[in-house]
């Protein structure tokens, strides 16, 4: 019995889309996981940009409510739900894994404003 291993990352694909219409993105795993890491380096740096907007937020915010603002969240996961839909065409079910994701940010992006919450004070009117 043979261990199982990861593929090899410069060889030619072993399996094709049946779909005629199918266009590949990498000739190789390595150009693809080349593709990703740069992906990865763009959304991190996005999500970076998003958690300074989410930091700046709390400046406007009056209790741990208006932090958490469950109306927003629902807007965000039916947005970006929203955004997904027209790619699921060529991924079916990004749409559930996009909202999950985005649950699961928002939920460490407003404990991190939670934190950051404590650490203002009210302006004097």
């Amino acid at each position: 019995m043979t261990s199982p291993q990861e593929p090899p990352v410069d060889t030619p694909p072993v399996r094709r889309f049946k779909d005629p219409a199918y266009v590949e993105v990498a000739p190789t795993l390595a150009g693809l996981r080349q593709r990703i890491d740069t992906l990865d380096e763009q959304i991190v740096a996005l999500l970076a940009d998003r958690a300074l907007c989410v930091r700046d937020a709390t400046r406007f915010k009056r209790d741990s409510f208006q932090v958490a603002a469950p109306a927003r969240q629902a807007q965000v996961f039916a947005r970006v739900r929203a955004l997904a839909a027209p790619h699921e065409v060529a991924f079916p079910g990004l749409s559930d894994i996009v909202e999950s994701a985005y649950r699961t940010l928002v939920a460490g992006y407003i404990a991190g404003e939670g934190d950051f919450f404590h650490a203002t004070e009210l302006i004097a009117p």
